[in-house]
């Protein structure tokens, strides 16, 4: 605690302290609703109840806990005496920050979390689309993916895109809108996770997040709405800083290579670049460790092992032009150092950043992007 209000400068507020400790440890004791959270070693992988008992002077607990609830109720007075007392508001503006504590493998002190997180949790808010703002309290269901996972269960391939809805209802076999492909689609499956559990969602309301299985279809970025069309801004694409040539070991598993750079791409850690005059397969990353993790995940997920060589592009950007004519004019005199990415955006790969200035010199009427809207 000390630590987080040194470092990050924000108020710590405690609203649950641990009784006990190590062999010792009895459970919780939550200040601001009185009780105390009893721990029982036996919970089978579910959140603990537990048993509870209201008021710190209650009898019940010096029957229970004998010469810890003198210590307890000693402890609690210092705490209160000498820690902040949470403040919804506070929080809200980011200047405190509740403390709750629990153990995670156990699942104990985990309900007293996600019943406060839910009720001091802030309301969704209104997101900002190309041509208008959309209120959370509006009637017609509209929302946009922000991220997409590849093989969430190795058995079965899946890609999972996940959905935030921004308004509306969701209600389970309904049909949507893709404004992107412009056309409707009908959500019978959708899922909600909880940690590593899953299940069927039959309703979902502004602020939710759920997974829709995705088959190749949807990209981060994409708006799904009841028939209007929107286009939710604020969910860029950026620039990688570093970038490797993938060499694939065997070259009968090129397939199974394109296959898995571009479902490992979609989830936008990683970008796959395809060179116009070269077969060659640029892989770019903001980190280095994504590189490891890209070779770790396409022989484990998809059978395919690669190496990298080094290649030299030093950054990169995606063009664009509003004159076609000139556009095809730039396409035709730097094909050398042009590429597609996996949605087929032209993109400048650049061998240094003086190239990239004196190119930007050259071609005034090119816009060269480091960054782009999904």
């Amino acid at each position: 605690m000390d630590e987080v209000e040194t470092v990050l400068k924000i108020r710590c507020a405690p609203v649950t302290w641990p009784i006990g400790s190590g062999k010792r440890f009895k459970g919780v004791y939550h200040l601001a609703q009185d009780s105390v959270h009893f721990f029982s070693p036996q919970h089978g992988g579910k959140i603990q109840e537990g048993v509870v008992i209201r008021g710190l002077g209650n009898p019940e607990l010096d029957d229970i806990l004998g010469e810890q609830a003198v210590e307890l109720r000693a402890e609690i007075e210092l705490v209160k005496g000498a820690s902040h007392e949470f403040d919804p508001e506070q929080y809200l503006r980011g200047g405190q920050t509740p403390v709750f504590f629990g153990s995670a493998i156990n699942n104990f002190g985990i309900r007293e979390l996600l019943d406060d997180f839910v009720r001091h949790a802030p309301p969704p808010l209104a997101r900002a689309t190309v041509t208008r703002t959309v209120a959370p309290d509006e009637a017609a269901l509209t929302g946009f993916v922000f991220k997409i996972q590849a093989n969430m269960d190795p058995k079965h391939r899946d890609r999972i895109a996940f959905f935030r809805i921004t308004s509306g209802k969701y209600v389970k076999g309904m049909k949507m809108h893709q404004v992107r492909l412009n056309r409707g689609v009908q959500i019978a499956n959708a899922i909600t996770f909880m940690a590593r559990e899953r299940e069927q969602v039959d309703a979902a309301y502004a602020g939710d997040i759920i997974g829709l299985y995705n088959h190749g279809t949807i990209q981060i970025g994409d708006t799904f709405t009841e028939g209007e069309e929107l286009k939710f801004s604020g969910v860029p694409y950026f620039a990688p800083e570093l970038f490797r040539r993938v060499v694939l070991r065997d070259p009968l598993r090129m397939k199974a290579l394109q296959k898995g750079l571009d479902q490992l791409s979609e989830e936008g850690a990683t970008q796959i670049f395809r060179p116009l005059i070269s077969n060659d397969l640029i892989l770019g990353a903001v980190g280095a460790l994504q590189f490891d993790v890209v070779a770790y995940r396409l022989k484990h997920e998809y059978g395919v092992e690669c190496t990298y060589d080094t290649i030299d592009v030093a950054t990169a950007r995606w063009v664009d032009c509003d004159d076609p004519k000139k556009l095809d004019e730039f396409r035709r005199h730097g094909e050398t150092r042009l590429a597609l990415d996996r949605a087929g955006n032209l993109t400048y790969l650049a061998p240094t950043l003086v190239n990239l200035q004196l190119t930007t010199e050259r071609w005034p009427q090119i816009r060269f992007l480091a960054t782009r809207e999904h």
